[in-house]
């Protein structure tokens, strides 16, 4: 399979990549140097959910499957793009706004929630995404959809009064994927994307580089 696109969908992840709020702050400090050492080596210190990222179910769940239980391939495939733009800040994209895409969601596509604010990550703004309501989580899950990748900090109520999208999701052993990046480049019909996690046996989540491919 030849590819004659590709997109990158990642955050940069820097000293300003925004953050949930309470999770460790992104720094890169020099550990080596070519002027010292002969070499350079660069200490990194971040979260689990740092930038573009994926939530193993393990995240919400005790019981849920940790990174290293997640077969690779979960996280490549033709992917569904819906186009909730119109969204204002914390405002819910509803049952309503996902029904259009009702046809196309089945159990082998993964859920691209396109909201654009991306757009906004250096921002305060970004803070007050859109979110995905109950209804709308559930109707997906029902259709057999089992990945969700959001170009938001995150897919619950951006105030953290709930999480109800997160357990719902990671409830059935699915996986959340947040902080994505240019959806809007996305301009063919069903992408491959993947969004491969680093190897981090037992934990809850991983930093991914999100690119999305368009076949010949």
């Amino acid at each position: 399979m030849k590819y004659t696109t590709i997109i990158d969908l990642s955050m940069p992840v820097t000293t300003q990549t925004p953050i949930y709020p309470g999770d460790p702050k992104p720094e890169v400090t020099p550990s080596a140097t070519i002027e010292g050492e002969g070499y350079n080596v660069s200490h990194l210190h971040m979260g689990s959910h740092t930038g573009t990222h994926i939530d193993a179910p393990y995240h919400f769940r005790k019981e849920g499957k940790k990174l290293d239980e997640i077969p690779l391939s979960t996280f490549a495939g033709e992917r569904v793009v819906l186009d909730v733009t119109g969204k204002g800040e914390g405002e819910s994209i509803t049952l309503n706004d996902i029904l259009p895409y009702s046809a196309r969601l089945a159990p082998d596509k993964i859920a691209l929630i396109y909201t654009g604010w991306d757009k906004y990550r250096e921002d305060e703004k970004y803070y007050r995404h859109p979110y995905i309501s109950e209804e709308a989580v559930v109707f997906m899950l029902e259709k057999g959809v089992r990945v969700f990748f959001i170009d938001a900090l995150n897919i619950d109520v951006p105030d953290g009064s709930s999480f109800k999208g997160h357990e719902l999701i990671t409830e059935v052993n699915g996986i959340i994927g947040e902080n994505f990046a240019n959806f809007h480049l996305i301009d063919f019909e069903n992408p491959f994307v993947m969004a491969l996690p680093l190897s981090f046996p037992g934990l809850d989540g991983s930093p991914v580089r999100a690119v999305a491919l368009k076949a010949e």
